[in-house]
């Protein structure tokens, strides 16, 4: 899953959770006009004018809420960029599976380019010391 992606789920979870305990919250949440991709536009564009690089949890749902709350708000242009989020994310067995699978196979090829590279420098070197000279009898 993508750093974006994950940052999107992240947020739907929280927004989720939230609005199954809060009555008030559930009824902004549900507004047809408003959807989580807005959201995360909004989130972004908040994130850009501010100019800061990191950022709590709480500052970041607490902006999710306030666009869900607020029924004219401008939410920005869409940016393209990459979200990094800090919560631990728990692998499936297959996934671990795949990933160990996909580390094995790009070892396995480095290994082979640093032999195939090893091989086209010994046969340069033997090539250059072989070459017969006028002085060889």
């Amino acid at each position: 899953m993508k750093g974006t992606e994950h940052f999107k789920q992240t947020i739907k979870a929280f927004l989720d959770n939230k609005a199954t305990h809060d009555e008030l919250f559930a009824q902004s949440y549900n507004k047809p006009h408003k959807c989580l991709n807005d959201c995360i536009t909004y989130v972004l564009n908040w994130v850009q004018k501010t100019g800061c690089c990191g950022f709590s949890d709480d500052e970041i749902f607490g902006r999710c809420i306030h666009y869900f709350d607020e029924d004219h708000i401008d939410i920005g242009k869409e940016i393209k960029c990459n979200v990094v989020v800090n919560h631990h994310v728990e692998l499936t067995e297959d996934e671990k599976a795949e990933a160990r699978q996909k580390a094995i196979r790009q070892y396995q090829e480095e290994e082979i380019q640093k032999m195939k590279n090893r091989k086209k420098t010994k046969l340069t070197t033997t090539q250059t010391d072989t070459e017969p000279t006028l002085f060889d009898f």
